[in-house]
């Protein structure tokens, strides 16, 4: 019987789509083993979205803070609570999402607890007794499955490890103190800059519109922004792109950035590479467009458009279009 707890993240009030997954697998792992799950939301507002987390299915801890704290790191203000309550309640295993906070997150908990750490999960389920993490190395050449050598420990994984699925019955939902907490040395967030035209973040995209070398330029990866406003998708993009500068950092899908698991990808000039098809391989479809038809992308696309991106990606625009327009 072992007792799984989820490191849960917030965002404009609500747990992110990471954490609806992390719930789920914890939910899934706990009734494998017999024992119980638990979802703890740290910060100011945690409460409100306390009953969405609770519908996927483990009992969640709630610790609110107040804005005192809000001037300061999430991972700073979440990880000491994280680590009082670890202390108190003495979970077997800590699953945290690989975000960039969940990551500062699972950094400053292996100081504080001491526990051992599986770092970047593709997936993870309970076999053998204890919880088996697929791990991708190589540039994603070579997958490996690990396990703890001892019965307790952090996991951290990536978007797309499993199917956020509500349960059947919601868990319960508690209010805790945290007492003998361990503040890290204060540091304040002064001043924080939104990218100028950032999208919504390409982990909780339906619908993703990938562009690579394929495009050209940054000119030609305009077509790529249009069929995704079309589409009412996110745009993402191949390290080639990123390293030209046609996009930010924060659509890179692939080993080295995102790993997404949209409903649709649709990919523009991407030849498929074992990096990139590591970040795309959960995807629910995936329609490749592309000139070279023995392309690596073939192999695993689900549909291929053989011909010329900037022929077929603008007809296809506008057809969407017009049927949006005539309702």
């Amino acid at each position: 019987m072992a007792e799984i707890w989820t490191i849960g993240e917030i965002a404009d009030g609500a747990p992110t789509r990471l954490t609806l997954e992390l719930a789920t697998l914890a939910r899934g792992m706990a009734e494998a083993s017999g024992g119980t799950a638990r979802t703890l939301l740290v910060g100011q507002g945690a409460g409100s979205a306390a009953a969405e987390a609770a519908s996927y299915g483990p009992a969640v801890l709630v610790v609110e803070t107040d804005a005192a704290l809000a001037s300061r790191p999430i991972a700073n203000v979440v990880a000491p609570r994280a680590a009082a309550l670890i202390a108190q309640h003495s979970p077997d295993f800590v699953l945290v999402g690989a975000s960039n906070d969940g990551k500062d997150v699972a950094g400053l908990l292996l100081g504080l607890t001491d526990l051992p750490i599986l770092y970047n999960g593709a997936a993870a389920a309970w076999a053998d007794g204890g919880p088996q993490v697929e791990m991708s190395t190589f540039g994603g050449k070579l997958v490996t499955h690990s396990a703890f050598n001892g019965s307790r420990g952090i996991i951290v994984l990536r978007s797309g490890a499993i199917t956020a699925e509500p349960a059947a019955s919601a868990g319960s939902v508690e209010t805790a103190g945290v007492d003998g907490v361990s503040e890290l040395p204060e540091v304040k967030v002064v001043d924080s800059v939104t990218e100028a035209g950032a999208a919504a973040p390409i982990e909780e995209a339906r619908i993703i519109v990938g562009g690579g070398r394929g495009v050209g330029s940054a000119d030609g990866f305009r077509l790529v922004e249009d069929l995704a406003a079309a589409l009412g998708g996110a745009v993402g993009a191949t390290r080639a792109v990123v390293d030209s500068g046609w996009i930010g950092y924060s659509q890179q899908i692939g080993q080295t950035g995102k790993i997404v698991k949209p409903a649709l990808y649709v990919a523009c000039g991407i030849s498929g590479a074992i990096q990139h098809k590591v970040g795309v391989q959960t995807a629910g479809t995936i329609v490749a467009i592309n000139r070279d038809p023995d392309a690596p992308i073939a192999e695993f696309a689900d549909l291929m458009v053989v011909g010329d991106l900037f022929e077929i990606v603008p007809r296809l625009t506008e057809a969407i279009q017009a049927r949006k327009a005539a309702g």
